[in-house]
């Protein structure tokens, strides 16, 4: 039976920017600490897989000194969940007040996927309060009960580690080589390759410049009528149309799988 894995961030809504970068930014400003990351600065923290991990890499000793933060391993680590905590209480808001609309074409492939009885999963390192609340919003609650979710530090390496696929091949005994996963990012990208997966990349809002040279599919986005997909690059027999179906996601699984990276 085909699978078919999503990330969640930048690929079922366009998570950076409308929902993870204000969020962070609201807990700074709770905690009352003097930094607000822009969309720049964001852009170089997404470099860093993990929320927790990229508010971690504000800890240096001037920073902890300067703003009276503990500078113990432990004091640190409970600081940091407290933080995230808060952030993510803060992304679930957002999500809830309907400001992360699903991206093109999810709700649409997923509908296509379910009744050809694909196997639906979404792999993400992100907090699994927030990936549930995005996948709930982006396809809908019946829909998203059909889902294996697997988030959070249900892994101990955030991707590239394939680590995260990994897992979801082994949780929903789904077939690598009938599996096809939806990815927005490099390091994503990369986790997936290196699990023994194709992998179609949906460009997002902070992905545009980065290299996909591994993906078997490079576009847009899913796309939906009137909202065309555009083809960045392809090599798979897919030939889409204005926008992905499941025939092309299908034509995908028969590119060669490689962990090879270039």
């Amino acid at each position: 039976m085909p699978a078919l894995f999503f990330d969640c961030d930048g690929v079922l809504a366009d998570t950076e920017r409308l929902g993870h970068l204000p969020a962070f930014n609201e807990t700074f400003a709770q905690e009352g600490l003097p930094v607000r990351w822009s969309e720049s600065e964001y852009a170089e923290k997404l470099l860093i897989g993990g929320g927790k991990e990229r508010m971690a890499s504000l800890l240096t000793d001037e920073f902890v000194r300067e703003n009276g933060l503990p500078a113990d391993p432990e004091g640190q680590r409970e600081l940091i969940a407290r933080w995230h905590k808060t952030k993510t209480a803060a992304y679930k808001a957002r999500v809830h007040a309907g400001q992360l609309p699903g991206r093109p074409g999810v709700a649409r492939i997923v509908d296509e996927a379910l009744a050809a009885g694909w196997i639906l999963a979404v792999a993400s390192t992100s907090a699994e309060e927030s990936v549930r609340a995005t996948l709930e919003h982006a396809v809908g609650d019946e829909k998203a009960a059909h889902f294996s979710v697997l988030a959070g530090d249900v892994v101990p390496a955030k991707k590239p580690d394939p680590g995260i696929y990994l897992l979801a091949l082994e949780r929903t005994g789904a077939d690598p080589h009938e599996t096809v996963v939806i990815e927005d990012s490099r390091n994503g990208l990369l986790a997936a390759v290196a699990a023994g997966l194709r992998c179609v990349v949906t460009v997002s809002s902070y992905t545009g410049a980065e290299d996909f040279s591994e993906a078997v599919l490079v576009v847009s986005s899913l796309g939906d009528p009137g909202e065309p997909a555009q083809v960045i690059a392809n090599r798979s027999p897919a030939e889409p149309g204005p926008y992905i179906t499941l025939d092309d996601l299908q034509a995908c699984l028969r590119v060669p799988v490689s962990r090879e990276v270039t």
